[in-house]
């Protein structure tokens, strides 16, 4: 977005549409081919302010027999592309279509040969995207190409370097078939680096070869706020290739969501991820299949029926307001000139999420995903401007706020780095872990005793439970943002390994907090270099991670008073946590401030502000800003009118 983040453009705006497939078959479509509801379908998406589509080439129509292509096919796919230049859209056309919405489909001649590894099966694949891309890359209406639709669900599990080979020769086949426009892969950004889990999909490997990453987001989650921001979160997450990041797929069914609710998150997840370094936005999908029931796979998955923003006869859902409105701000704000700011804090990722170490259990990776999402949650609600920062491309110094959140590890020169960040004057905050299961239980530092200046009473092979239901922390003395005397309750979820505290006793480090038990909870180290290391004694994140329907909770305290003792940069924040604020900057100078209520009923918020907010369209001051249930709001932040000015 702007100078951070590269963004692809269709006639000058942000890519923003929707997975289609007729209501007249869904995977079928181009059996029943009907170019006249295509009109009308295209016709509703693009009034709502859509410019594009992400179409399927269903493989077992598309390419019958190995060397041959329906010629009947790819004739309704071309009046398909006409159809979108007649309307003023575009579509991303995706080749490898055997899985859809909860089946996979074969072109018969397949025989069960492995669509990696099989070199005849792997040509046969790149013939069929070069001879597709021949005939269509001239098409006006052709804005980008995907290979596939979550080949890991079709395809399956291969080794990192196989997937990556597979990859590459289907995008030189784009490429060769005279393809110049935007390509990826279409796996959903499912792989290790996102998930934890190996899949074959690495982002790192694959990210040469692609001109955007898309993930897929479609979580069940026990918590709304992090429900919410689940989709934002996969997008930081997915930045650190360097690449646009397209929310290729998200959506919810009305099956599993009220109509109303459906239209909550939405707005949620489109504004969160905008915020989070998202610059395109593609839903699933644009219509309903009711009148499909007997057809798989809709017989078998009745709820993927309902992922429509319209229903089956084309009338707009209520959601689909919300995407209007969405583009309509979008063009208002103008979003290609549009910047995040720097981000002041880091919230460290350990390389222990997408690197097998030797000996080391693969339950720890998703076990720090749970931490650094909930720490997430916990920074927007403390309007902490925060960016992901990998300490697999190496720690970085130069932000004033180092997040380390009940992650259990680091590598040794990832600790080194950090210990170096707060001797130049940096804080650098770290929540103890002993980790999710009993295996090498216990907290991975190197010198937690020196680093944090204490003396840990660990017991080899023990951990220290946790037995209260609740754990309240009482600050023996002003920090940051937070008075000596507050007491913040948190709840103590999870299983026997994660809700454990670590026994300390200071050296030369302060105690901040102590727990109903008198025990240190949060102690600070001063640095000779001005900064600050913070221990806390407790797996907060992970205590929260692990709890259902929990936030806000008082975590958002702690890192909003981290905040204040690092000296951020935050030009809007909001006392109440239910309220998040976030600022993007135009390149003009101007700057854009969105308010974001993650809660149920209206409420009325006064943001502190660094110069005052104005209405985006009257300019009227804002001092008050009242949200609807989960509602957001844009505003513009100015500087203050010196007195006696004119």
């Amino acid at each position: 977005m702007g100078s951070d983040r590269e963004m692809l453009l269709r006639d000058g705006r942000p890519w923003l549409g929707a997975n289609f497939w007729s209501r007249t078959g869904g995977p079928l479509m181009w059996r029943s081919y009907d170019p006249g509801v295509v009109r009308e379908e295209l016709a509703v998406l693009r009034g709502h302010g859509m410019n594009l589509t992400r179409s399927f080439c269903y493989w077992p129509d598309f390419h019958p027999e190995p060397d041959r292509l329906d010629e009947a096919m790819l004739g309704r796919f071309a009046d398909f592309l006409d159809r979108h230049a007649e309307a003023g859209m575009g579509t991303v056309p995706t080749f490898i279509v055997g899985h859809m919405s909860g089946e996979n489909w074969d072109p018969a001649w397949r025989q069960g040969r492995d669509l990696y590894g099989d070199v005849w099966m792997v040509a046969r694949q790149a013939w069929f995207v070069r001879q597709v891309v021949e005939r269509f890359a001239g098409h006006p209406a052709v804005a980008g190409w995907l290979l596939s639709n979550e080949m890991p669900l079709y395809g399956g599990v291969a080794p990192v370097p196989v997937v990556t080979a597979w990859a590459e020769l289907l995008v030189q086949a784009v490429r060769a078939g005279g393809g110049t426009q935007p390509v990826s892969l279409g796996d959903g950004a499912w792989g290790i680096e996102m998930s934890g889990v190996d899949n074959g999909y690495s982002i790192r490997a694959t990210a040469p070869l692609v001109d955007f990453v898309g993930p897929h987001v479609y979580r069940m989650e026990s918590d709304r706020v992090r429900l919410h921001l689940g989709p934002a979160f996969a997008c930081e997450l997915a930045g650190f290739a360097g690449k646009p990041v397209v929310l290729e797929e998200f959506g919810v069914s009305t099956g599993f969501a009220s109509a109303a609710n459906a239209g909550h998150y939405y707005r949620q997840v489109l504004h969160t991820s905008l915020l989070a370094g998202a610059t395109g936005w593609l839903a699933w999908n644009n219509t309903d299949y009711d009148h499909l029931a007997d057809q798989d796979p809709y017989r078998h998955h009745p709820f993927e029926m309902h992922f429509g923003l319209t229903d089956h006869t084309g009338h707009p859902k209520p959601h689909l307001a919300e995407v209007r409105a969405f583009a309509a701000l979008l063009e208002a704000v103008d979003l290609p000139g549009l910047a995040r700011p720097p981000a002041g804090a880091a919230l460290v990722v350990p390389s222990y999420l997408e690197h097998a170490y030797p000996f080391t259990e693969p339950e720890d990776r998703s076990f720090a995903l749970d931490s650094l999402r909930q720490a997430y949650v916990a920074a927007w609600e403390a309007d902490v401007p925060v960016g992901s920062m990998r300490e697999r491309d190496g720690l970085e110094p130069g932000r004033r706020l180092y997040l380390v959140p009940s992650t259990k590890a680091l590598t040794a020169p990832g600790w080194r780095a950090l210990e170096r960040f707060a001797d130049d004057g940096a804080v650098v905050y770290v929540s103890y872990s002993a980790g999710g299961h009993g295996v090498q239980r216990g907290p991975w530092h190197a010198g937690l005793d020196r680093m944090f200046g204490v003396e840990h009473q660990l017991t080899h092979g023990l951990v220290d439970p946790i037995e209260d239901e609740e754990v309240v922390v009482s600050f023996v003395r002003d920090f940051g943002s937070i008075p000596e005397g507050s007491r913040l309750a948190f709840r103590a979820g999870g299983n026997q390994h994660l809700r454990v505290f670590l026994p300390v006793r200071p050296v030369t480090a302060e105690v901040v907090a102590v727990d109903q038990h008198d025990r240190p909870v949060l102690l600070e180290r001063a640095t000779a270099g001005g900064g600050r290391t913070v221990l806390c004694s407790y797996p907060l994140e992970q205590l929260a991670a692990a709890s259902a329907r929990v936030n806000p909770e008082p975590t958002w305290r702690i890192y909003d008073a981290l905040a204040t003792v690092a000296g951020l940069d935050r030009p809007v924040t909001v006392e109440d946590p239910r309220v998040m604020a976030a600022e993007l900057r135009h390149r003009d100078g101007r700057n854009f401030v969105w308010l974001i209520s993650q809660t149920d009923t209206e409420v009325t918020v006064k943001p502190t502000v660094e110069g005052h907010l104005a209405d985006l369209d009257t300019g009227q001051p804002a001092e008050e800003v009242t949200l609807d249930a989960f509602g957001v709001r844009v505003l513009r932040r100015l500087p203050r009118t010196p007195v006696g000015s004119l």
